[in-house]
């Protein structure tokens, strides 16, 4: 599968219905108990597209999207409105939002994560699709210069840096980012009578390895 490096338009996006899904698998024992395992290491992200369209034109505007990434074929950007920065939704982005790990005097890459907290339990979440330009970091607290100082892949979510951090730096950063996503079917089945009824299409949206 190829990826397109474009998103789908946001303002359709904001009314998609979706989240993250897990998978465990249960074992219930003879006496009762429960064994839980998970084959997944991250969480896979699902969303249904048809519950963002609103008019005509917004319908047209999906339709040309599925149809230049030839349905299932090419991946694309999606905008999660529900998730989709390193602060939370009322606070500003900061260069201190997310730890991304240590200097040690010789790294120079390192990888954008979003950490989710509860308790004393967390889970990692890898960044792969930062947003352009909404990217801040900083080392020991000094927030750095990009394009100078560091730069940033938003094809990958690496921030390179021009000279490695001191040993025991903390490296952090705020960003804004996409998930990177694929249509999950091959089919859109449109009736413009039920649509104008207030119905609308199945388009579902699943979230892909890269």
């Amino acid at each position: 599968m190829t990826f397109h490096d474009i998103r789908f338009p946001a303002n359709l996006s904001f009314g998609a219905a979706g989240g993250p899904e897990r998978r465990t698998e249960i074992v219930t024992l003879a006496n009762g108990f429960e064994e839980r395992n998970t084959p997944w290491e991250h969480s896979l992200r699902r969303y249904d597209a048809g519950m963002g369209l609103r008019s005509p034109d917004d319908l047209e505007r999906l339709l040309a999207f599925f149809e230049a990434r030839r349905g299932q074929l090419h991946g694309f950007r999606w905008k999660d409105w529900a998730d989709h920065r390193s602060a939370l939704p009322s606070e500003r982005l900061t260069h201190f939002d997310q730890r991304l790990g240590m200097g040690d005097g010789l790294r120079t890459e390192f990888a954008l994560v979003k950490v989710y907290r509860s308790g004393e339990a967390e889970y990692l979440r890898p960044i792969v699709k930062p947003v352009a330009g909404t990217v801040i970091v900083a080392v020991g607290g000094d927030p750095k210069v990009e394009g100078q100082e560091f730069t940033v892949d938003p094809a990958t979510g690496l921030v390179r840096f021009a000279l490695p951090p001191d040993i025991g730096a903390e490296v952090t950063a705020g960003f804004e980012f996409d998930v990177p996503v694929r249509f999950d079917t091959d089919r859109i089945q449109i009736s413009m009578a039920s649509f104008r009824a207030g119905e609308v299409p199945a388009v579902p949206v699943v979230e892909v390895r890269l």
